[in-house]
C-alpha cells in the first residue's frame, strides 16, 4: 500500500473529534486508508443491501453492535443514522469512535453540518499526487504517461492499463452515481457531456456553449455541473477576488479532478497521441493543479486557490495567499524554458507587488531559477 500523505492529517483528527469522517470520489482509497488506520475495527459498508436496510429500519440496532467504535463506509445512503450517532458519541465521549466514509460530497456534508456538527473532523481524499507516487518510486517515467494515467489507485497498486480501467469507472461508478442523483434518462446526452466537459478543462467556464452543444437547458447544465462536483470529479477554480485597478473577468475555470479521466475522455489512448494532442498544455494545467489541491486537502485545509485574469486576457494560472505575501504560479508543458512564459508574470509582479518570486510549474526535468523567477520540474510537484 501506497503511503498517504493525509494519513498523519487523519490521525490527528481523530484525536480531536469523536468522529472522523473521510470523503472523495469512488476509488481513491478511502477504505483502503481507514483500513490502515484501524485494522482491528469492524467495516461495514452501506452500499450492502442487507446492512442498509438493517441501519434503515432499526439506526439503534444497528449502532448498538458497535461498542468500540466501526467504520462506516458510503453512509450517505442512510441519512437517518446521523441523528442517532448523536446520541451515542455524545454518550460515549470516545475520540476517534466512529469512522464515516462518504463519495457523495454534498450528502455527507449536508447530514454533518445539520446533525454532527462540532462533532466531526473531516478531510477529503482524492487519488494519489505525484508526491505519493514519486515517495513509492510509482511515478511515471514521462509527463505524457503521467497525464495518461492520473492518479487513481486502481491504475497503480493492480496490472490495469487507463484503456483497462477507465471505461468501467466511468461507467460502472460515474454514470451509477450521477444517474441516481439526477435520475437522467439520456445516457447518451449525459455522456456528451462529459465530454464537452473535458474538452473544456482549463478554460472559462461558458454554461451557454454547454447547453448548446449539449441540447440541454442551462438549468440542467447547473445541475449536472453540480452533482460532478460533488462526486469530486471536477471542480470550478473561482477568480482572484482583488483587482489592483485592472477590471477583471468574474467567471470561474473548470477543471476535471483527474486528468487521467479528461485524458480518456478527450478520446487520448497513447502517450504517442498525448504528446502531440492540442489538448496536452490544458492537460498539463489540469494535472498540476489537481497537485495543489490535493496539497491542501492532505493539509486537512480547504483550497482556497484562485487564478487572475483581467479583461484583456493578462491571466496567471494560479493564485493564493500565503504569510508571506500573493503566490503566483503557471504551468507550462514545454520541456524547455521560452522567455515568453515570464512576460504576464513581471506586469503582474508590478501590479500586485508581491515580494514572493513567481514560479513556473513545467514539462522539463531540471529546477533553476530564472529572470528572477523560480522553474520546477513537474516530478517535483508538491
Amino acid at each position: 500500500m501506497l503511503l498517504r500523505q493525509i494519513h498523519t492529517t487523519a490521525q490527528q483528527l481523530a484525536r480531536g473529534f469523536p468522529i472522523l469522517a473521510i470523503t472523495g470520489p469512488r476509488q481513491s482509497g478511502k477504505t483502503t486508508l481507514v483500513r490502515a488506520l484501524y485494522p482491528d475495527r469492524p467495516y461495514v459498508s452501506l452500499e450492502d443491501p442487507e446492512q442498509r436496510l438493517f441501519a434503515q429500519e432499526d439506526p439503534k440496532g444497528f449502532l448498538a453492535r458497535f461498542t468500540q467504535g466501526a467504520i462506516l463506509g458510503e453512509i450517505q445512503n442512510v441519512p437517518t443514522l446521523f441523528s442517532y450517532l448523536q446520541g451515542v458519541v455524545d454518550q460515549r465521549h470516545i475520540m476517534g469512535d466512529f469512522i464515516l466514509t462518504g463519495s457523495q460530497q454534498f450528502g455527507l456534508i449536508a447530514q454533518i453540518t445539520q446533525s454532527l456538527a462540532g462533532r466531526v473532523g473531516l478531510i477529503q481524499l482524492l487519488p494519489f499526487s505525484i508526491a505519493e507516487l514519486r515517495t513509492a518510486g510509482r511515478l511515471p517515467d514521462t509527463l505524457d504517461d503521467g497525464l495518461l494515467h492520473g492518479g487513481y489507485p486502481p491504475l497503480y497498486d493492480r496490472p490495469l492499463t487507463p484503456a483497462q480501467w477507465l471505461p468501467n469507472y466511468i461507467s460502472t461508478y460515474l454514470e451509477r452515481d450521477v444517474r441516481q442523483q439526477l435520475a437522467i434518462r439520456n445516457l447518451s446526452q449525459f455522456q456528451r457531456f462529459l465530454k464537452l466537459c473535458a474538452a473544456r478543462t482549463g478554460q472559462l467556464l461558458n454554461q451557454s456553449s454547454l447547453a448548446v452543444e449539449c441540447g440541454i437547458s442551462h438549468t440542467t447544465v447547473r445541475e449536472w455541473l453540480s452533482v460532478l462536483e460533488a462526486s469530486y470529479i471536477l471542480t470550478l477554480l473561482p477568480p482572484y477576488h482583488q483587482n489592483f485597478g485592472k477590471r477583471l473577468v468574474k467567471t470561474p475555470k473548470l477543471y476535471f479532478l483527474d486528468v487521467g479521466l479528461a485524458a480518456w475522455l478527450l478520446g487520448i489512448r497513447d502517450s504517442a497521441s498525448m504528446n502531440i494532442h492540442a489538448q496536452r498544455g490544458a492537460l498539463f494545467e489540469t494535472y498540476m493543479l489537481s497537485e495543489w489541491i490535493k496539497h491542501r486537502y492532505n493539509q486537512g485545509q480547504p483550497a482556497e486557490l484562485y487564478f487572475w485574469r483581467d479583461h484583456v486576457g493578462h491571466e496567471i494560472d494560479l493564485v493564493y495567499e500565503t504569510a508571506g505575501g500573493l503566490q503566483a504560479v503557471e504551468f507550462k508543458s514545454g520541456a524547455t524554458f521560452n522567455p515568453s512564459w515570464c512576460h504576464t508574470l513581471e506586469k503582474w509582479r508590478k501590479l500586485s507587488q508581491t515580494p514572493l518570486p513567481a514560479q513556473i510549474w513545467y514539462g522539463g526535468t531540471d529546477s533553476y531559477t530564472r529572470q528572477g523567477i523560480e522553474l520546477h520540474a513537474w516530478q517535483q510537484a508538491i
